[in-house]
C-alpha cells in the first residue's frame, strides 16, 4: 500500500541539506580539507565492518494508553492472524449536567431523548470533489479491502480502568497489557449498544465506509439551508433507552465529577467478530465521541418586556456530548501464528533473515564491529595512534579505524526487504523501520540530531537518518530496502569511545514518537520496546547478517564512507 513517490519530492531538499549533525566534527566527503589539496587524501568504502544480527520474540507487552490503536482484523501470510479490540473510559463533557427531568412541579414533561450517535473520524484523505459537489475520499492506514464485513458490538464495559497501581502503593501508574481481553470480556455488561436491526451496516454486518457524511440544516424564514460535510467516519446510533437511563437519568452525584464519573459509567468495549477474513482500520479514538441529541422544556418570560411574573413553556433542542477520553486499552490476540516465523524468532543463532511484527510481535537485535578484544589503543612518541597487545573494552575493529586515522563521512546500515518470501503481505509493507539503544532504551545518537522534518506528514520526518522504504536498483533490478544513517553513532564510537551498546530494530507506526512500552516479562536486558511497534499491525522480513544464496548483496551491512590521510 505504501507509496514511494514521497521520495522524489524530497530529493531536492536531501540533496541540499549537507548536514545536521550536532557533532562539530562532522563532514560530508572533503568537507575537512583545508586549502583544498586533496592529493593528501584518500575517499574510501568500508564495507567488511562485522555486523551481527539476531532475533527475538517479544511476549505480552503494556499497550494501554496507546495514541493510536488498531481495530479489525489483520492476516499476514508469514505472521499469523491479529485480532484487535478495544476499550475506553469516557470523559464528560461538562460536570454536573442537568436535564429538567427532576422537579415535575416545574416541568410538564420530561425530556425525550431522540438519538445517540457515536461520532469517530477515519484517517482519510480528499482524493477529489465529483462534478456533484460529492467529495471522494481514500482511508488511509487501513489494511485489507475497505468494504469488508465483519461484526462490530459495542459494550458497556464494567472493568475499572485505574490511574493508579496499589500492587506497587499507588506511586506508579497503571499498566494493562495486549492480553487482557478475556478480563474485560468477562466484564462487559449487558446486550450491545449499537443495536439498530434496520442498520446492520453499524453492527452485524460493519465495514470502515470511505463515504463522507453530509448533513442539511433546512432553510427556515429567517436562515438560509445549511450543508456540512464531515470526512470519513465510524458514525454509530447506540441504544438511547441505555442513555437516558444511564445519562439523562443519573443521579446528580454520578455526574458531579470525572473521578465519580468514571466509577459509575467505567467505558466502552469494541468488540470485533469475523468470519475468517476481516481488515483492520489505525484509530484514533480519542477523537471522537458521543452525542445525545434531546428535547426539553425550557421556562421563559411570556413577555420579556413587561416585569409581570408570567412564564411560558417552550420546547428546545439541545445536545450533550461525551468524549472517548481517559484510559485505554488495545487489545492485541495472535493466532495461527506461522511455523518459519515461531521457528526463526525464538531461535538465538544468527540470523540469515530478521522477522520484524508489531503488536506482540518480534524484533531484531544487531551488534556491530564484533567482540574480539584483544589490542589496544596508544600514542606512540610522534603522537600517533599505535595498536599495543591488550584488552581495553573495545573492539579490535573500533581501534584499528582510530589508528588508521579515519575521518567518517557517513555510515549507514541497509536492510532489504525478502520480497520473494513476503509474498503477498509486501503490499502491506511498513513505511518506516526504528532503530535504538536496546540497552538503555533510547534512540541512537543520529535520531537526535536530525532536525529535518515534513510538516504535511510527521511520519516522514527525520528523513536523513533515514529507515524510510525506498526502491533502489541492485544488479539492475528493483528492490526495496531500508537505510538507517548512524554517522554520529559510529564516530562517536571512534573517537569518544562511546559504549558499542547493541541495537534494537523494529518497525514504527511514527518516528517522531519515542516512547517506550514495557513487557510484561523481560527477556534478558529487554525490558521495554518502542510504543510505536506496538500499535503496528504490519510485519517485514529482512535479510540478515548471514548470506543467503543467490542474495549475497542484498545482506545486512554497515558502510563506512571516510578520508584517509595519505603517509
Amino acid at each position: 500500500m505504501q507509496n514511494f513517490s514521497f521520495l522524489k519530492t524530497l530529493f531536492f531538499v536531501i540533496s541540499i541539506i549537507t548536514f545536521v549533525s550536532c557533532d562539530k566534527d562532522y563532514n560530508e566527503i572533503g568537507t575537512d580539507i583545508v586549502g583544498g589539496d586533496n592529493d593528501h587524501y584518500n575517499f574510501k568504502t568500508y564495507s567488511d565492518a562485522t555486523v551481527k544480527a539476531y532475533n527475538q520474540k517479544l511476549g505480552v507487552v503494556a499497550s494501554n494508553n496507546l495514541p493510536i490503536n488498531p481495530l479489525g482484523r489483520f492476516i499476514h501470510e508469514n505472521f499469523g492472524t491479529v485480532d484487535a479490540n478495544f476499550v475506553t473510559q469516557l470523559e464528560l463533557s461538562s460536570t454536573s449536567p442537568t436535564f429538567n427531568n427532576t422537579d415535575p412541579d416545574l416541568y410538564e414533561d420530561l425530556p425525550i431523548l431522540d438519538s445517540v450517535v457515536m461520532s469517530i473520524p477515519y484517517f482519510s484523505t480528499l482524493k477529489e470533489t465529483d462534478d456533484d459537489g460529492n467529495n471522494i475520499y481514500e482511508l488511509d492506514s487501513i489494511y485489507g479491502a475497505n468494504d469488508t464485513k465483519f461484526r462490530l458490538h459495542i459494550y458497556e464495559s464494567g472493568y475499572y480502568l485505574r490511574n493508579l497501581d496499589p500492587a506497587q502503593q499507588f506511586t506508579q501508574n497503571q499498566v494493562f497489557y495486549n492480553d487482557f481481553e478475556n478480563q474485560i470480556d468477562a466484564f462487559k455488561i449487558g446486550s450491545a449498544l449499537n443495536n439498530r436491526t434496520d442498520r446492520p451496516y453499524q453492527n452485524e454486518q460493519f465495514y470502515f465506509n470511505k463515504r463522507y457524511t453530509k448533513e442539511v440544516i433546512e432553510a427556515t424564514a429567517t436562515t438560509e439551508e445549511e450543508i456540512t460535510k464531515t470526512a470519513p467516519s465510524m458514525r454509530i446510533n447506540l441504544d438511547t433507552a441505555f442513555f437516558y437511563n444511564k445519562i439523562m437519568n443519573a443521579s446528580a452525584s454520578n455526574l458531579a465529577s470525572q473521578d465519580a464519573f468514571n466509577n459509575y459509567f467505567r467505558g466502552l468495549y469494541f468488540k470485533t467478530t469475523t468470519n475468517g477474513v476481516g481488515n483492520m482500520n489505525m484509530m484514533d479514538f480519542s477523537k471522537g465521541k458521543i452525542t445525545l441529541y434531546y428535547r426539553e422544556d425550557k421556562i421563559t418570560k411570556d413577555n420579556p418586556s413587561t416585569t409581570a411574573n408570567e412564564y411560558k413553556l417552550e420546547r428546545i433542542s439541545k445536545t450533550y456530548v461525551l468524549n472517548l477520553k481517559g484510559n485505554t486499552i488495545s487489545l492485541l490476540t495472535n493466532s495461527s501464528e506461522n511455523a518459519d516465523y515461531l521457528n526463526t524468532t525464538n531461535s538465538t543463532a544468527e540470523a540469515s533473515k530478521l522477522y520484524l511484527k508489531g503488536g506482540q510481535g518480534s524484533m531484531a537485535m544487531i551488534d556491530l564491529f564484533g567482540s574480539t578484544d584483544v589490542k589496544s589503543v596508544i600514542k606512540n612518541s610522534d603522537g600517533k595512534f599505535v595498536l599495543v597487545d591488550g584488552a581495553n573494552n573495545i573492539s579490535d575493529e573500533i581501534d584499528q579505524i582510530k589508528v588508521n586515522g579515519w575521518l567518517i563521512n557517513e555510515a549507514n546500515l541497509t536492510f532489504y526487504v525478502d520480497e520473494s518470501k513476503m509474498g503477498t503481505d509486501i503490499k502491506n509493507q511498513p513505511l518506516r523501520i526504528m532503530l535504538y539503544d536496546l540497552n538503555n532504551e533510547r534512540p541512537v545518537f543520529d535520531y537526535y540530531t536530525d532536525a529535518t522534518s515534513t510538516p504535511s506528514d510527521l511520519k516522514k520526518s527525520k528523513f536523513i537518518h533515514g529507515g524510510v522504504i525506498e526502491k533502489v536498483k541492485v544488479n539492475n533490478v528493483d528492490k526495496l530496502r531500508y537505510k538507517i544513517r548512524i554517522t554520529d553513532h559510529v564516530k562517536n564510537l571512534v573517537k569518544k569511545d562511546s559504549t558499542n551498546i547493541r541495537l534494537g530494530l523494529v518497525m514504527t507506526e511514527n518516528i517522531m514518537d519515542a516512547d517506550f512500552s514495557k513487557l510484561q516479562n523481560p527477556i534478558g536486558t529487554i525490558k521495554k520496546v518502542p510504543q510505536m511497534a506496538v500499535l503496528n499491525p504490519l510485519g517485514t522480513i529482512l535479510y540478515g547478517s548471514l548470506p543467503v544464496s543467490g542474495h549475497e548483496t542484498e545482506k545486512l551491512k554497515l558502510e563506512i564512507y571516510y578520508t584517509e590521510p595519505k603517509n
